[in-house]
């Protein structure tokens, strides 16, 4: 699954350390949410949703075998 929370949170200037305080997890995650290592869960992808203000469809694309 591709993600755009990288480029996200480069237009709000967060650090991944930031975005991990507002939604509740670790920095480690938000960096392996970042590198496709990580598919978060649902709530989760709400959080990131709302932080950014973006829909979740907007932030997290299927690719092709997911």
């Amino acid at each position: 699954m591709k993600n755009s929370i990288k480029v996200q949170r480069a237009i709000w200037d967060l650090t991944q350390e930031a975005l991990a305080k507002r939604i509740g997890v670790s920095r480690q995650t938000i960096n392996s949410i970042e590198k496709n290592k990580y598919v978060p869960s649902t709530l989760l992808a709400l959080k990131i949703s709302r932080v950014f203000q973006k829909q979740v469809n907007e932030l997290f694309e299927l690719e092709e075998g997911d």
